[in-house]
């Protein structure tokens, strides 16, 4: 399904770029092709996304607006579309939940001669900062924009979506090699606090757009999934803290 909106507010290249990556990272959309002359975008979509949801995820410069639309010339097989609206949410999250056994099945097989809970969970904090900052590493440049479209902060301070990948990097090591712990959980509360705010917001406003936990190698959907990990975090940030201060 085709369909094809104006945009005001793209005055360059730059523009175009960002425009066409905010687009793209939403969840259904599966090409984008911005057009900076007529200030058009075509977009196709696996199934009818509404127009506010577009306008919601590009920045307020912007006005987004419905041109005309239409389906492509080819038969389309509705059953197939009917198919992947039902596809759940555990499907979606399937790489995410799977990195998240492994590193599960890494921190108890790491400790289970002399198993200590608290070296596990410490261990689990590591290979989870280290784990998810090779895939946010994986496309450097493409990050940060995805990154800023919930977080309170790199909204705020761009050049903090590029560090936040190298901020989880140092953590994961310094939980491994257990180097100032207790400033690691500390930090570890700060930016997990701050990046759960801006998570919260978007569940509560419904906002269909890509989860960057992972980078944007992978497509995950943001959803209550996405709390949850940061959740997990922030709860075993808070027990190891009671134990060391």
């Amino acid at each position: 399904m085709k369909h094809t909106y104006t945009i005001k507010g793209m005055t360059c290249g730059g523009c175009k770029a960002s425009v066409e990556k905010y687009l793209s990272a939403i969840e259904n959309v599966t090409n984008v092709s911005v057009n900076l002359e007529k200030g058009e975008a075509d977009i196709t979509m696996s199934h009818h996304i509404e127009t506010k949801v577009f306008q919601s995820t590009l920045p307020e410069k912007y006005t987004f607006n419905e041109k005309n639309s239409s389906k492509e010339s080819i038969p389309i097989d509705v059953s197939n579309f009917r198919m992947e609206d039902e596809k759940s949410k555990l499907q979606q999250l399937k790489p995410l939940l799977l990195i998240l056994f492994y590193i599960s099945g890494a921190s108890i097989l790491m400790n289970y001669k002399e198993w200590n809970i608290a070296e596990a969970m410490l261990d689990f904090m590591g290979l989870f900062y280290i784990v998810f900052s090779f895939f946010k590493l994986l496309d450097l440049k493409g990050f940060p924009d995805s990154f800023r479209m919930y977080d309170p902060l790199a909204k705020r301070i761009p050049i903090y979506g590029w560090v936040y990948p190298f901020i989880e990097t140092a953590l994961g090591l310094m939980f491994l090699l257990r180097i100032k712990v207790n400033i690691a959980l500390i930090v570890t509360l700060i930016i997990l606090g701050i990046t759960t705010i801006g998570v919260t917001k978007t569940l509560l406003n419904k906002k269909s757009i890509r989860c960057a936990c992972l980078g944007t190698a992978l497509k995950l959907p943001m959803t209550e999934a996405t709390f949850i990990e940061n959740a997990i975090m922030i709860v075993m940030a808070i027990l190891m803290l009671t134990n060391i201060l």
